[in-house]
């Protein structure tokens, strides 16, 4: 469930890693697909990762990833009905897909995501600065993109059943260079906003 993470460490490390982790947490439930939920916050304190600092953030992207893959399957809304809703966006309420998660970053994790899932050798990369991911599944394929400034905090004040309006200028609060426009774009494209 966590190929990056392992490609990252190699096999010998990232089994050696998990056993531990199994050894301190052993499924509670035969039913495995929630198993693993807190395997980022053991990495995060596992002494022999610390060489790798976004090593834990990589497992909650690749959490998420899995999270999206078996979530509800739900239809994104049709574009005239987000249209209908221009005339009052200042008050509507968003509702957005249930695969849908946010992954905040001090590290360029979706780059690194990314490199570590195309085919082929991984090139070496000097990449510096933190990242935002989007991750949702709303069709066949689980997408994972990067997202603009104040992109995380618009979600995430969205999915806490904010208005478009209180979203947005929580957004600004946190990132005076929140483009709302833009941020509300990629959203449809993803396929993430299910009802109005």
């Amino acid at each position: 469930r966590v190929p990056v993470v392992a490609r990252l460490v190699g096999e010998e490390f990232f089994r050696a890693m998990a056993r531990i982790y199994i050894e301190r947490e052993p499924p509670r439930s035969a039913v495995l697909i929630r198993y693993g939920v807190s395997f980022a916050d053991f990495i995060s304190s596992f002494a022999p990762a610390a060489s790798l600092p976004y090593l834990a953030d990589m497992a909650r992207l690749e959490w998420a990833w899995h999270a999206a893959y078996h979530a509800e399957d739900v239809a994104p809304v049709p574009l005239a009905e987000l249209a209908g809703a221009v005339d009052r966006a200042e008050d509507v309420v968003l509702t957005l897909h249930p695969s849908l998660g946010v992954v905040r970053s001090p590290y360029p994790i979706v780059s690194i995501f990314a490199l570590n899932t195309q085919a082929g050798d991984v090139p070496p990369t000097q990449l510096d600065g933190g990242e935002d991911a989007l991750v949702v599944r709303p069709r066949l394929e689980v997408e994972v993109r990067r997202l603009p400034q104040g992109g995380a905090s618009f979600i995430l004040a969205l999915k806490a059943e904010k208005s478009l309006g209180e979203a947005a200028a929580s957004a600004l609060g946190k990132a005076p260079g929140f483009d709302l426009e833009a941020n509300l774009a990629g959203l449809i494209t993803s396929g993430a906003i299910v009802g109005v």
